[in-house]
């Protein structure tokens, strides 16, 4: 009867480890940095989550900005800048017309990131998750913070 009751839990468990390999889609991975360059640039590890790798590409590009706009760099090496650029509450929906068209697919915020660290080697062993019809994965990026900062004083979102 023991047997027959570890068996039925066993058999009942098989489902749900199943299920955990398709939550890497939705699972929040979280910015973290790699190093800052002598031009003021961070190097950061962003994900991204799209249908496919140009998709999660861009939104890896989107969140490695946004974190360091409203959010700052708490994971990975010291040295970042840990604090947002934007201190003020509520400012992504404040200036939310503003922020919609800087992050449009295309938009200015390509201007302050570049894929330029990233190497063959690691395009080639990338970090990737798949879930059901998305995909998750990880890139180097650069973001040249000095300029998104001016960008910002010049715009008239933060104060100089």
């Amino acid at each position: 009867m023991k047997t027959l009751l570890i068996t039925l839990a066993f058999l009942m468990s098989i489902p749900s480890i199943v299920a955990q390999k398709k939550l890497a889609g939705n699972y929040g991975y979280k910015t973290e940095c790699m190093g800052v360059e002598g031009d003021g640039s961070q190097t950061v590890k962003a994900w991204g989550n799209g249908r496919n790798r140009s998709d999660a590409v861009e939104q890896a590009k989107k969140n490695a900005i946004r974190d360091i706009l409203f959010f700052g760099l708490l994971e990975g090496k010291q040295e970042c800048q840990q604090r947002p650029l934007i201190y003020e509450v509520n400012a992504q929906e404040k200036y939310e017309d503003y922020f919609n068209k800087f992050f449009t697919d295309g938009g200015e915020y390509r201007d302050f990131i570049s894929l330029k660290d990233e190497r063959i080697g690691d395009k080639l062993s990338r970090d990737r998750k798949r879930g059901r019809g998305s995909v998750t994965n990880g890139f180097i990026v650069r973001v040249l913070r000095s300029e998104l900062k001016q960008k910002l004083i010049a715009d008239g979102i933060i104060p100089k």
